[in-house]
């Protein structure tokens, strides 16, 4: 029989004890670390990562190897780049006119043949778009070994006349280039003037309202950077006012047409008081009017 405990029970074997299910402090804190998504994050990639650069930093730390590594960089870069497929042998000028092709041709100066990974597009597309008669460059290698330059060339709009010698300007003002005399281009119009440049835009406008007496006109003067006077032939000027100039002019075109008015003698038509038009009469014209008017100056009578 086995035996009984004083209080009548059975004893108890040590062997036989249930082991409790209930995990450690260290086992529920190391699975509740292990549920965070940054550990999860650090373990998996972190430690690796910082495993593969420690390696690497040691391997890097001698001279030797960092030297060896440059070799077959600096190798492997030469191989690949003189590849056929990677040669440049013929520049093609695109969009523009001969004279601006050889200037385009003696602005890159790259001698040829030449490996497209050797040429800095970028700083070459920026030279050529500094050039005064290119408003916009584009630069690209062709599969079969051309770098082909896309020009769009600026169009001339007006001749500008300054001191300085005698430029084209586009529409919008922007020195196009430079030419020896303005005979050279008469079928532009002309402008002069102080500050001329910076308002082209306006001029063209004026220009394009003047109808029936564009003929006469010679070309456009800046006064003061502020408005524009119009020379006609007969060394007759127009005085436009600062603002409205275009409304202005076309109140002395409709007057012009009913009286003729540009067509006596006339020095110069100020429109600068729009509500009060001053006319600048020729000295014949002048004494011709006080004499039919019978008026008699001081000095005929002297």
């Amino acid at each position: 029989m086995r035996s009984l405990n004083p209080f009548g029970r059975r004893a108890r074997d040590p062997q036989t004890t249930r082991r409790d299910p209930a995990p450690s402090r260290v086992s529920y804190r190391l699975h509740r670390l292990w549920l965070t998504p940054f550990f999860r994050v650090a373990f998996r990639v972190g430690l690796p990562g910082f495993a593969l650069a420690f390696g690497g930093g040691l391997y890097l730390s001698s001279p030797d190897r960092r030297a060896d590594i440059g070799s077959i960089y600096v190798d492997l870069r030469e191989h690949v780049k003189n590849r056929p497929e990677f040669l440049v042998t013929l520049l093609s000028v695109d969009g523009a006119s001969p004279e601006l092709a050889q200037v385009v041709r003696e602005t890159l100066s790259l001698p040829l043949p030449q490996s497209s990974l050797d040429i800095d597009l970028e700083a070459a597309r920026a030279s050529l778009a500094a050039l005064d008669p290119i408003s916009d460059v584009q630069m690209r290698v062709q599969p079969v070994g051309i770098l082909q330059v896309l020009v769009t060339e600026r169009e001339p709009a007006i001749v500008w006349r300054m001191p300085q010698g005698v430029f084209l300007l586009d529409e919008e003002g922007t020195r196009v280039a430079q030419i020896e005399s303005r005979l050279l281009r008469e079928d532009l119009p002309l402008i002069a003037g102080e500050g001329a440049e910076k308002a082209v835009p306006e001029a063209l406008a004026i220009l394009a309202s003047a109808g029936p007496i564009l003929p006469r006109v010679r070309g456009l003067v800046r006064m003061g950077a502020r408005r524009w006077d119009i020379v006609l032939d007969r060394e007759q000027r127009i005085l436009l006012p600062v603002d409205q100039p275009i409304r202005a002019l076309e109140r002395l075109l409709a007057l012009d047409q009913a009286a003729e008015l540009l067509e006596r003698d006339v020095l110069a038509v100020d429109l600068r008081l729009q509500d009060r038009p001053t006319l600048r009469l020729a000295p014949f014209a002048l004494a011709e009017l006080r004499r039919m008017r019978g008026i008699i100056s001081v000095e005929s009578d002297l």
